[in-house]
């Protein structure tokens, strides 16, 4: 017997939107525009890639009113159940006067065909909403950052560039935040009890989570849904139950103890590099690569390990740093290192009625967490971020960097992914952690190349031996991003450009370009 379809209610345009019988694979971009009309939202590559379909949410947190861009066409329409949501149709006045987002796009000639317009309009709604109405100037290469999620193959992105900056200098158009949140409020207390026994279920709490994973153990685990939300639109699949972490509150937080760092699953993988960022500021430009900011909104740290793809980015970083996983259960919990999760190609070892909960990780100078003893958590910032690698000395400190090789700078998937971490002092490694994906079936650690530089003096001696090491100790297979040939020899390159990069040489990659401020 199926079960019951619960009613989906969210806020648009100030007023409560109910929808019924909503199946549980059905997309937000799917109810949009076939269900309430809205084709300003456009279909376009359907995998959250071109940004044509962009929309903003917004959430109550901590008393206040967050706003996250992202894609419509991956995020499941029950995942915005008792949110807020804006499309592009919601910004103009009633008088038809335009949001500063659209009217910077008219004056900064922003848009020719026009398709793409609608999600660039609502990617700058979300920096007008996150920073113009918080006072925050507008950069360029905020505007970068905060674009890259949404493509344009015919306008070019300079005109839209200037439109983000343009939009502080047009009349203030504030959202009502207080009355907004008191809506939100009284709708989710309306919605109190209606969670459980339904096709979508969303618990609020852990022990309601891993209660419904035991009861239901064939439903369909979702996060942020940016691969599940692929295998809907590329792969026509359907669910009959899908199981919703992303409201549960213990997991929605970033714990800080002195010697780590606990992200749960359900934690943003936009909130999640910020919290890593605290700690390393040298993981920043690799943050905002890891993927287009709608994407980042959506997807979560928690689900990016648990899928396993050989190809996601944050693995090889978390492996490097010596991260590890916690998995629990009503039968209780279990932790591992992180590469210790996965058995073959997007297989790993948690039981049918298990999940990934945790992802602990050291924080810089920390021991392993195997070996910390569990204590209470402390203030963030407890631990001091350790130097960027050519900066300084940096004798004594751990030395990290992260390399993503893709045919496109931004929102692409990698080729290959390297991050390096070491422990360098006199001269000397006293300790190297390597993480490696997109050369074999699973995230890898590249414990032979580790062996190499362990103990071993930091000179161009040993990192060539370590490159030859490195090379021979995957085979990867050639794909429609790269071939097998490619990526071996990528690997050693990155290598010899750390190596490179330790020796006070900044200027050999791109991501010490800097884009001008307009003039």
């Amino acid at each position: 017997m199926s079960s019951p379809l619960k009613t989906i209610q969210f806020i648009r345009g100030g007023e409560v939107v109910a929808l019924a019988n909503v199946p549980p694979s059905r997309t937000l971009l799917e109810v949009l525009r076939e269900d309430l009309g809205c084709t300003g939202t456009k279909e376009g590559c359907g995998e959250g890639d071109c940004g044509a379909c962009t929309v903003v949410v917004g959430e109550a947190e901590g008393g206040r009113l967050s706003y996250r861009a992202v894609n419509s066409c991956i995020k499941l329409a029950h995942s915005v159940n008792g949110q807020a949501l804006w499309t592009v149709e919601d910004l103009a006045a009633a008088d038809g006067t335009l949001h500063p987002a659209q009217e910077a796009m008219v004056q900064c000639h922003g848009s020719q065909c026009g398709f793409c317009t609608p999600g660039f309009v609502m990617s700058l709604f979300g920096i007008y909403q996150n920073h113009v109405c918080k006072g925050n100037p507008v950069t360029r290469e905020l505007a970068q950052q905060d674009l890259s999620g949404n493509l344009c193959r015919c306008t070019g992105y300079r005109p839209i560039f200037d439109a983000a900056q343009q939009m502080a200098a047009l009349p203030a158009v504030p959202v009502d935040e207080a009355d907004l949140l008191s809506k939100l409020e009284l709708l989710a207390h309306k919605q109190q009890g209606l969670e459980a026994d339904f096709a979508y279920n969303a618990p609020r709490t852990l022990a309601e989570l891993l209660a419904a994973r035991a009861a239901h153990p064939d439903a369909q685990l979702v996060a942020g849904c940016t691969d599940v939300g692929l295998w809907v639109t590329k792969m026509h699949r359907q669910f009959g139950q899908v199981l919703d972490l992303t409201r549960v509150e213990e997991l929605r937080r970033v714990e800080h103890y002195e010697h780590h760092v606990a992200i749960g699953a359900a934690v943003t993988l936009s909130d999640a590099f910020a919290a890593l960022v605290a700690d390393r500021p040298q993981l920043q430009a690799f943050a905002h690569r890891f993927a287009g900011l709608p994407v980042r909104n959506a997807g979560t740290l928690g689900g990016n390990v648990a899928t396993g793809s050989p190809i996601g980015d944050s693995m090889p970083l978390l492996i490097a740093l010596g991260a590890n996983v916690v998995l629990m259960s009503v039968r209780g919990h279990r932790e591992m290192p992180l590469e210790r999760l996965y058995t073959g190609y997007r297989k790993n070892v948690m039981a049918k009625d298990e999940l990934l909960a945790w992802i602990k990780v050291p924080r810089p100078g920390s021991p392993h967490p195997d070996h910390l003893p569990q204590g209470k958590g402390t203030t963030p910032g407890a631990a001091a971020p350790s130097p960027l690698w050519g900066e300084g000395e940096g004798e004594g400190q751990e030395l990290l960097r992260v390399y993503k090789i893709s045919k496109r700078y931004d929102d692409d998937i990698s080729a290959v992914c390297l991050a390096i971490k070491l422990q360098v002092e006199d001269g000397k490694v006293n300790s190297a952690s390597i993480g490696a994906g997109g050369v074999a079936a699973t995230p890898v650690r590249a414990s032979q190349t580790e062996a190499v530089l362990t103990g071993r003096p930091w000179t161009a001696a040993t990192v060539q031996q370590a490159i030859s090491t490195l090379r021979a100790e995957f085979s990867p297979i050639s794909d429609m991003r790269a071939s097998g040939a490619y990526r071996s020899e990528v690997l050693g390159n990155l290598l010899q450009r750390f190596w490179l990069e330790s020796q006070g040489l900044q200027q050999i990659n791109l991501e010490s370009f800097v884009l001008e401020e307009a003039t």
